[in-house]
């Protein structure tokens, strides 16, 4: 039946049509009451104090210092754990409402598991309350691709059930010391891109791959999906302790994030379509389906066969409903082309399941994404029809541009304008979207590209000790958007 449905639903959300356009003139007090917009970071990208305080390496660490930024690394970063009050300035300069930022484990917890380090609870602390005396919301995630080397080294991470427990004890940590006053909770951050990198292909951390000598041992057709498993039932492990433990008396939300991509056939031949439907499957309805349904779809289970662990009842009774919230990072649109067998690689791997060929629309100056916000819509309109309409926040969504110190971004400028309208067209269309995230506030180290390519409101001069910032265009043009006012002018600086 789920077949079934997936099959309507791609034949009219995925197929070629009309590009659904942005609103146009729109300003902030157009979206609903409660609806909130912030921007984001993550530990390893803006923090630094690397080898302070008692943190010690996690798996981001050691795939830099592999040399895989030519040289970068987050050792000083943004240096955002000594100038956090100063970035926290800036953030209500810009008039943002809420910070998306994630904790690092190994700061808190150095081992993975144990003692835990009072100088790194301190700061997390401090940065907490800094956000809450300028009346920004704190919407923390508990893990952004960077597990503590240690668990790695001790028994290959999300590798291994172990992590269950650890990532639930790390999680107790946090919902202790912070939850009286942060209210909104994330434990992944996008998993599904974290797991295809790190295990099926080998270019993130922790770079297992099939493939020798361009990554280190692992086994691309049965890793994906085991470390995905693990990741599943160690969300729903905290989140269950969450709702047991901390919520009756702390009163706040947790839930899960994945990255999206637009899908467009690349023609509307069946083939194509159906290749759309398994990239959505196996990108998407994977660490999806289970928390809304407590089961795998039945096109994985279908064409990955033993590989894909099965769920006991009772976890899946533990996944299925685990998520108070959806978080989606969404950058762009991508063409989607099945791949016949002859064509397919000769090993099994996540990647070869799939069964397709995707690739961008040249459509965009090198380094930067297409503009295409009607793919964002018809993801929302996807958890719309086929997922019960759960809770949406936007957790990323942001243009790259070169990191070459210009300040004036007006395509980032567009691609907001672009992107927000298209938000706002599918709340009018009646989808359950609570919240906007501009990624980011820094031009941080970025998990794909380094400081080759930046993100940020703000420029960040790493030649400068100081790590001095600089507003850019975007910013003041967010700033101003985000002045709440009865004017209906559109946010043009």
């Amino acid at each position: 039946m789920k077949i079934m449905l997936h099959l309507l639903l791609l034949s009219c959300l995925f197929s070629s049509s009309p590009l659904v356009s942005g609103v146009g003139n729109f300003t902030r007090d157009d979206f609903p009451s409660g609806f909130i917009f912030g921007s984001g970071t993550s530990a390893y990208q803006v923090e630094g104090a690397a080898l302070e305080d008692g943190r010690t390496p996690s798996i981001w660490d050691t795939y830099a210092y592999e040399g895989m930024y030519g040289g970068g690394n987050g050792d000083v970063a943004c240096d955002q754990y000594h100038k956090y009050k100063e970035d926290v300035r800036l953030m209500s300069e810009t008039n943002l409402e809420a910070y998306r930022f994630s904790i690092s484990w190994s700061r808190l917890i150095p081992n993975g598991r144990g003692p835990v380090n009072e100088k790194g609870l301190q700061y997390y602390n401090n940065l907490i309350d800094e956000l809450i005396s300028h009346g920004i919301e704190p919407h923390v995630t508990l893990s952004h691709s960077d597990l503590p080397q240690a668990l790695e080294d001790e028994y290959a991470g999300w590798l291994n059930r172990k992590i269950v427990e650890d990532f639930t004890a790390y999680a107790d940590v946090c919902f202790k010391a912070f939850g009286d006053r942060v209210l909104h909770w994330t434990t992944l951050n996008e998993p599904n891109v974290f797991i295809i990198g790190g295990y099926d292909e080998g270019f993130l951390p922790p770079r297992h791959c099939s493939i020798p000598f361009i990554c280190r041992p692992g086994n691309s057709s049965t890793e994906p999906y085991i470390a995905g498993h693990n990741m599943l039932l160690a969300h729903a492990s905290a989140v269950s302790l969450y709702r047991t433990k901390y919520k009756p008396t702390q009163h706040g939300t947790i839930g899960f994030n994945t990255y999206t991509f637009g899908l467009s056939p690349f023609s509307n031949s069946e083939e194509d379509l159906a290749a759309v439907q398994r990239l959505l499957t196996f990108y998407v309805g994977w660490l999806i389906d289970p928390l809304i349904f407590g089961d795998y779809p039945d096109i994985m289970k279908n064409i990955v066969g033993t590989r894909l662990p099965a769920f006991t009842e009772d976890e899946a009774n533990l996944v299925k409903g685990s998520a108070d919230f959806i978080g989606i990072n969404h950058y762009t649109t991508i063409i989607v082309k099945n791949k016949d067998n002859n064509s397919k690689s000769p090993f099994m791997s996540f990647s070869n399941d799939i069964g397709v060929t995707v690739f961008f629309p040249d459509s965009a100056p090198k380094g930067q994404f297409p503009v295409m916000p009607e793919g964002l819509y018809k993801i929302l309109e996807h958890f719309k029809q086929f997922y019960g309409n759960p809770p949406i926040y936007i957790h990323e969504n942001g243009q790259q541009m070169p990191r070459n110190g210009t300040l004036n971004d007006t395509p980032r400028v567009e691609y907001f304008e672009a992107f927000i309208g298209t938000v706002l067209d599918s709340i009018r269309n009646g989808s359950n979207i609570i919240g906007y995230f501009a990624w980011s506030l820094l031009d941080g180290l970025e998990l794909l590209s380094g400081y080759k390519g930046g993100f940020g409101l703000y420029y960040v001069d790493l030649d400068d000790k100081e790590r001095s910032r600089y507003p850019k265009y975007s910013q003041q043009w967010y700033a101003k958007f985000l002045q709440k006012s009865s004017s209906k002018d559109r946010a043009v600086i």
